[in-house]
Parts: structure tokens; C-alpha cells; sequence
């Protein structure tokens, strides 16, 4: 192995795809930030989930929005549904696996609230369940995607699309987009 030409590949690669992430997805980042906003303005809660890394994005973007992201500010309602290993495991086993995020959303979601799933192919069964729940119950069923969204399209909106085939570029984009939502809100509902 060529240690330095692997490394240098990814980098280059990961270059490329920040490049057409920023042309690509500003104005689905906008409409992501307006909803949200729009949805913690008035008492609501953002509900993030996903799988495998996607799941660690959830539990980290919901804690920058609860804890703080860059200043000491009044706590933002999220919640990362990835996290708890009871209803997961019990909804997996009692509803099927591609039932553990509908689920929690159908038990814990109200009109006006945001549903974020995570998914790098937009094909999910899990995420896309959850997203058509959310969808029967007045949440907004918003999603970071990659690829070409996969089934995301159609399902949710806002939709951030990472123009990318390659599975751990889009989960870069997706934390750096996540963050860059977890700053915009702070700014966007003048807490900082």
C-alpha cells in the first residue's frame, strides 16, 4: 500500500465532494434551517434517527441543540431516537426492525414537530417508515440524504440531497451540514 497516495486520494476525494456539497445543497439547507425554526419557534422538537453512523450523527446533533453547540444558550427541544437501547430493541423484536422509529415517533411526536431521518441511500426502511408516519401526523418530514435520495424523494421535505456515491463522504457532509444547522439556529432564533 501506498500510504501516502491513499491518504492524499482521500483528501482529494473529500475536497471534490465539499466542492459540489456547496454548490449542490444551499437552498434545500436553507429551506431545512427555515422549517426547523419555524418548528422550535413554536414549541416544537426536532426528531432525529438514522442507522449505523447516521444513528451517532442523531445523538450528536440532538445534544448540540440540548446542551449548547457555540454559546451558553436556553436549551433547544431535540431528540435523537437512536438512543434508546429498550424501545429499540423491544419495537425490533415485537414490530420488526422496520418499524423502530415509526414507533417512537407515533408515541412521541406531535403536529408541528420536525422529523429528521439520516440515510445515505434514501433507501432506509426504518427511516422511510418513520418519515411517512410523521407525514400522517403533521410533522415534517425532512431528511439528509445522498446519492440520488433513493426513496427520500417524494417522502420528505425538506430534503438535503449529498451529491456523492461514496458512503463515508455523504456521512462527512451530513455532520458538517448537521453542525451547520445546529449554528444556524442558534443565530437564526437569536440566541447568540
Amino acid at each position: 500500500m501506498d500510504i501516502d497516495a491513499f491518504f492524499a486520494s482521500e483528501f482529494d476525494e473529500h475536497e471534490d465532494v465539499v466542492a459540489k456539497t456547496r454548490l449542490a445543497c444551499g437552498p434545500s439547507f436553507a429551506q431545512l434551517l427555515e422549517r426547523a425554526a419555524e418548528c422550535l419557534r413554536h414549541g416544537g422538537k426536532l426528531m432525529f434517527f438514522g442507522n449505523g453512523g447516521s444513528a451517532a450523527d442523531c445523538q450528536h446533533l440532538a445534544t448540540e441543540l440540548t446542551i449548547r453547540y457555540k454559546t451558553d444558550r436556553a436549551p433547544l427541544a431535540a431528540i435523537a431516537l437512536t438512543t434508546d437501547t429498550s424501545a429499540l430493541t423491544a419495537g425490533g423484536n415485537d414490530l420488526g426492525f422496520e418499524n423502530i422509529f415509526a414507533r417512537q415517533i407515533e408515541a412521541l411526536g406531535k403536529p408541528g414537530d420536525m422529523a429528521i431521518g439520516i440515510s445515505t441511500s434514501g433507501n432506509s426502511e426504518n427511516v422511510l417508515r418513520a418519515l411517512h408516519v410523521a407525514k400522517s401526523m403533521d410533522i415534517t418530514p425532512a431528511a439528509l440524504g445522498g446519492k440520488d435520495g433513493g426513496k427520500l424523494v417524494g417522502i420528505a421535505s425538506p430534503l438535503v440531497i449529498v451529491p456523492s456515491e461514496t458512503t463515508a463522504r455523504i456521512q462527512e457532509m451530513h455532520i458538517m451540514l448537521g453542525q451547520m444547522l445546529c449554528g444556524a439556529l442558534e443565530i437564526e432564533l437569536g440566541l447568540v
